[in-house]
């Protein structure tokens, strides 16, 4: 079967910056207790006129371009996200309208903050057995629509933003070379959204008591995380023959800077192999890791062979991995 590989990524992120001194204006906290928590200083919040699609299409363009692709050459659209446009129909169809694609397959999948993750391995499974040649996963969230400004336990956390990338077939010895994915339901009340679905939809009730914005048990979630991304990490390196000394770059999921420092340390990856920007972009759920490896990708901190180390955990619980060579 033929390995897929990333033949191009694009980000978008939103103008506006919110600070850690902007966050003291709007809730009970300080720059010393979000940093020291989380390792935040800064994230992005979307103009009133942008919207999870839009921010998709820009991040998508871009992508497409590095990939010497047009919309068109498209064969499957693939859109991470819990923060869809509207219920209905998925962001997806806004993404490949708005590209002007042919009329491929598109859908949404909803699996958080492991979502970008998910959409690769997807991707990949499609190109392996030859359903498709060109596929774009989206990884995009404007999550500061679902914060609760007097919840500092969230609403210090999130931010918006978008990222994408477009698979193909590779050339060996590039390629994703192992990939997992997990869901644990029984962790589903510890990050969520309680109303606005089919099981409690939006009223006069739901809206007064906040059942529309997130809602989290993070020290709950802490030791979860950190053993599901050390575990998952472990996994596809296994699969693929590989040993942490010989990663190139790890990539894991901005969700907190603790969290980060924990999987670094139990995996005994030198510091300098793992990329953060929780620090200037926060939170960013499914588009997190897209936003990361497009940074470093354009930034020359990804050079041809190079093997990528992705792990990621979000709400459901889901956890994911991925190991590529670029």
């Amino acid at each position: 079967m033929t390995r897929s590989s990333i033949w191009g990524t694009g980000r978008s992120l939103p103008e506006r910056v919110i600070t850690n001194a902007d966050m003291e204006k709007l809730v009970d906290t300080s720059d010393e207790w979000i940093t020291t928590r989380t390792g935040i200083k800064e994230r992005r919040q979307a103009a009133p006129n942008q919207s999870t699609s839009t921010l998709s299409i820009d991040a998508s363009r871009r992508a497409l371009e590095m990939a010497g692709l047009h919309a068109k050459d498209l064969d499957l659209i693939i859109c991470s996200t819990i923060s869809p446009d509207q219920p209905l129909p998925s962001t997806a169809a806004f993404i490949q309208r708005g590209l002007g694609a042919s009329a491929c397959c598109s859908f949404d999948l909803a699996a958080a903050c492991s979502g970008f993750l998910f959409g690769l391995t997807v991707a990949d499974q499609f190109i392996k057995t030859g359903q498709a040649r060109h596929v774009l996963v989206v990884g995009t969230e404007l999550l500061s629509r679902y914060l609760d400004y007097n919840d500092r336990a969230t609403c210090v956390i999130f931010g918006d933003g978008s990222a994408a990338g477009v698979l193909g077939p590779a050339r060996e010895p590039a390629g994703i070379l192992a990939a997992e994915m997990h869901t644990e339901g029984a962790f589903a009340d510890h990050l969520f959204i309680p109303a606005g679905g089919a099981a409690r939809p939006a009223s006069c009730e739901t809206v007064r008591e906040g059942g529309h914005y997130i809602k989290m048990r993070g020290n709950e979630l802490f030791k979860v995380a950190v053993r599901s991304l050390e575990e998952v990490s472990r996994r596809v390196l296994e699969k693929a023959g590989v040993t942490t000394d010989q990663i190139d770059l790890f990539i894991p999921h901005q969700a907190n800077q603790r969290i980060t420092d924990a999987v670094r340390e139990r995996l005994d990856v030198p510091e300098e192999k793992v990329y953060s920007n929780i620090a200037r972009v926060g939170n960013t759920s499914s588009a997190s890791i897209p936003i990361c490896l497009d940074e470093c990708v354009r930034s020359g901190r990804v050079k041809k062979g190079d093997l990528i180390l992705m792990a990621a955990f979000g709400a459901g619980v889901t956890w994911g991995g991925v190991l590529m060579r670029w």
